[in-house]
């Protein structure tokens, strides 16, 4: 199985809206497995799934190109990766300033995730720090540093988990 990742086409997160060819049963079960283990081989993979290896091989291929597969990485823990102190942030921007304030998000180390919101905050954004101290400094020094942010309301993550049901099952 090819471990690079493919080009998306259009903006990261899209609109909502997909051309590509829906996904039928095999092409979920072939989800759900490389969610829970994006290491397996295409045999083991064709075996879980039903299927032969040349299917899943070109079911993989096309997820990959289609963009419904990005890639593959591996999940760290943050803590014992030392990174101990996890918050979100809600940020409120300036109409019309995503474009910059998310280009300049994405350079700010220990900024793991960005999403843009409807309601009361515009931003959200999971930043992980191995402190407390680095935390305030990604908040007061960068975050709000940035052109185009008004304000920012911070939610320490006390502890967390991924949920257990996969929506590809």
């Amino acid at each position: 199985m090819s471990q690079e990742t493919s080009p998306t086409t259009g903006p990261p997160g899209g609109t909502g809206r997909s051309a590509a060819t829906p996904l039928d049963e095999v092409d979920r079960r072939i989800l759900d497995e490389l969610v829970r283990d994006g290491r397996l081989s295409i045999r083991t993979l064709a075996e879980r799934v039903h299927v032969s290896r040349t299917n899943a091989y070109a079911r993989v291929e096309r997820l990959l190109r289609d963009g419904v597969v990005t890639g593959f990485r591996a999940r760290v823990a943050p803590e014992p990766a030392g990174l101990g102190t996890s918050a979100y942030l809600a940020l409120t921007i300036e109409q019309n300033t995503w474009r910059e304030v998310s280009a300049e998000l994405a350079r700010v180390r220990y900024v793991e995730h960005v999403a843009l919101l409807s309601g009361e905050h515009d931003v959200l954004a999971l930043v992980r720090a191995p402190d407390n101290a680095t935390l305030r400094d990604v908040v007061l020094d960068r975050v709000q540093g940035i052109a185009g942010v008004l304000s920012t309301r911070s939610w320490l993550v006390f502890e967390e988990f991924d949920g257990t049901r996969s929506p590809w099952a």
